[in-house]
């Protein structure tokens, strides 16, 4: 028999969003938080930049609003848009109780510049405001005795009764077991799919499971050809997934080619501090046209005491790998970083179509972000709309009988003697996902991709249902589902906009609309 768990509230995911939520709920819930590594492993640890808000008064929400909107090409929803913006100084100043220090300067925040920015509102701690938040809000959870964490725990499926999410089916990655949590209430916190790529900023916890489970438990899924290639992604043999922040270009980086030749001006009159799409766009081109492995980001013109102080973490690490920041650039290229398309939820309070089923953070289409996330917009989106969501929650939980569920039946699998397929095929998705449906686009190489991506598909379904699951299994068999998902919205779109460049659609529509995928 099975281990099965009953809570009245269960979070998958443990990012900023997880854990805010958990917080946010009320104490007289019983709430289980699981995370399919360690706790503070995720996109928002790694999260270098900042978070965006008024805080100067030279600065208003409406301009906060209408540099959200713009980057977002006209796609953001304006009402779910500023609610975030308005929210977003309350967020700060809970984040400060919370134990979290932003970097100061003569007494006030220390607000930076990054692009799709027209004022100075990025606060910030140092290059590490992820890690920050992660630790604090941590802190905060591990106070708490309503909540219950579970570490190495890997979502598997949603425990769907007709319209109705009842939790979910979990695999214990320590016992190799399939746990039942069962459960009033379930939010989807489990970040995006940037590791459908071959090249990612993001660790290996994004494959896109909560939103291949939320497609299979029959949710609308929105917008997923928007993915955001961050454009400086450090280019060396050993340094997997490490980010170059943005916040570099906010303090006057340049964008250099080999020869020391910047390039940004033939692009777009904001040079550095435009949009990620046109950036990275930009160093694509000029790595194709010239056959370069990597272009090179440059602020070793600034005082390397300044340089240091200023950004620790990426000084250290480039030096680990013999890279001084501080007087030569850094080998840089594009990769994917963020989802900017989700789980469909209403415009406040997180909900799903799925009953008693909510999304925050990046797996959530909230929204916000359009066809373009602005920088330093995420780690926002993740506090503020989980604080909704638990107030959405606390104000309308009715507690009831739980139902009864099923134990996991794995008695008709065996233990597989050729996970050398399930390896095999992690790479083919990623590469296909690379090569044909990357920075720049078409709709023969998107067409390609989906039909190799449907076969692939059928032959990882029917292995799952041959074999005993493994955490490898679990995570290829969401990615390939969110790959395909991500093909299939990119060919409903007939116009290139904001991340979505389509070479047989090179113009923008006078319309903007969503690309919804539900479950046929």
């Amino acid at each position: 028999m099975s281990k099965q768990h009953q809570f009245d509230v269960l979070i998958i995911g443990s990012g900023a969003s997880g854990l805010m939520s958990a917080i946010q709920l009320s104490e007289n819930l019983s709430i289980a938080l699981i995370a399919k590594d360690e706790i503070l492993e995720g996109s928002s640890y790694y999260a270098q930049g900042g978070i965006s808000a008024v805080l100067d008064s030279e600065d208003n929400f409406n301009s906060h609003i209408s540099d959200t909107l713009n980057t977002g090409f006209d796609m953001g929803n304006e009402d779910s848009i500023r609610f975030m913006v308005e929210q977003a100084p309350m967020a700060i100043s809970y984040l400060e109780k919370a134990g979290v220090k932003f970097s100061q300067k003569e007494g006030n925040y220390d607000l930076t510049m990054e692009g799709g920015h027209s004022s100075k509102r990025v606060a910030h701690v140092a290059d590490k405001t992820g890690q920050s938040v992660q630790t604090n809000l941590l802190a905060q959870v591990q106070q708490k005795q309503n909540i219950t964490l579970f570490e190495h725990y890997l979502a598997v499926d949603l425990l769907i009764d007709g319209n109705t999410c009842n939790g979910a089916y979990v695999f214990d990655k320590k016992s190799h077991q399939v746990i039942s949590f069962v459960s009033h209430k379930t939010i989807l916190a489990t970040g995006g799919a940037s590791k459908s790529y071959l090249y990612t900023s993001n660790p290996d916890t994004s494959t896109g499971d909560g939103i291949a489970m939320a497609f299979r438990a029959g949710c609308e899924i929105v917008n997923m050809e928007f993915t955001q290639f961050h454009p400086t992604c450090l280019f060396h043999p050993y340094a997997k997934s490490f980010l170059i922040s943005e916040t570099l270009r906010g303090e006057g980086a340049k964008l250099i080619l080999p020869n020391g030749d910047e390039f940004m001006h033939n692009y777009d009159d904001r040079l550095e501090l435009a949009p990620r799409d046109i950036v990275a766009r930009a160093i694509d081109h000029e790595m194709k046209i010239h056959g370069f492995d990597c272009v090179y980001l440059d602020i070793s013109f600034k005082d390397s005491n300044w340089i240091s102080e200023r950004f620790p973490t990426i000084t250290k690490r480039c030096y680990a790998l013999g890279i001084d920041i501080c007087s030569k650039p850094i080998p840089v290229v594009p990769a994917a970083h963020y989802t900017c398309g989700g789980v469909n939820t209403e415009l406040i309070n997180a909900q799903s179509n799925i009953d008693n089923l909510y999304a925050v953070g990046e797996v959530a289409h909230t929204g916000v972000h359009g066809a373009n996330r602005m920088a330093s917009n995420s780690l926002l989106e993740c506090i503020v709309f989980a604080k909704s969501c638990a107030k959405h929650i606390n104000e309308n939980f009715i507690g009831k009988t739980l139902p009864t569920i099923d134990d996991w039946d794995a008695s008709r699998v065996e233990p597989s003697k050729e996970k050398v397929v399930v390896t095999h095929l992690w790479h083919e998705v990623r590469r296909i996902m690379w090569n044909f449906v990357g920075i720049v686009r078409s709709d023969r190489r998107l067409k390609s991709a989906h039909h190799r991506l449907q076969q692939i598909h059928k032959e990882v379904n029917d292995y799952y249902q041959l074999y005993t699951i493994t955490d490898d299994l679990i995570e290829l068999r969401n990615l390939v589902q969110t790959s395909k998902i991500i093909v299939e919205s990119a060919l409903l779109r007939k116009e290139s906009r904001g991340l979505h460049f389509n070479q047989d659609y090179p113009k923008q529509l006078d319309k903007a609309h969503n690309s919804v995928i539900i479950k046929s």
